[in-house]
């Protein structure tokens, strides 16, 4: 049998046993659990993200604000400005985030076909089919 990988555009051709497929399954089986949960945490990252730099928008504006309503001549110019270096900050690892999720997505899109593959091979094959319990 040969199985081919996909993974960030490269190509790997691997010839397997039917040992080699079960650990190959295996694997399968032991990865996607791992790649769904490190989804949702990426996720949820990207979500805490956007909340972040929305409330760094609000204080910049806030601030601003103060600045023009003061009396008393503060400089706030060089916090609005940290607080926007930090936004951009923010805005650039959410991006890194978004590329990774994509890329998770894709790896678990693949898993899961790949799975199945292996499954309907399997069921094929018989190897489900002789461990049926419904059959002596």
């Amino acid at each position: 049998m040969i199985l081919i990988f996909m993974v960030d555009g490269a190509r790997a051709v691997i010839e397997t046993s039917p040992d080699k497929d079960a650990v190959a399954e295996g694997l399968l089986d032991l990865l996607k659990p791992a790649i769904q949960q490190l989804d949702l945490h990426v996720h949820s990252v990207r979500e805490s993200q956007v909340e972040l730099r929305e409330h760094i928008d609000n204080l910049a504006t806030e601030l601003c604000r103060i600045n023009e309503h003061q009396k008393v001549a503060l400089d706030l110019d060089p916090y609005v400005k940290k607080l926007l270096n930090a936004r951009r900050r923010v805005v650039l690892v959410n991006n890194i985030l978004q590329n990774a999720q994509e890329r998770l997505r894709r790896l678990n899109h693949n898993v899961a076909k790949e799975t199945a593959r292996r499954k309907t091979m399997l069921e094929a094959s018989g190897v489900f089919a002789s461990r049926s319990p419904s059959k002596p």
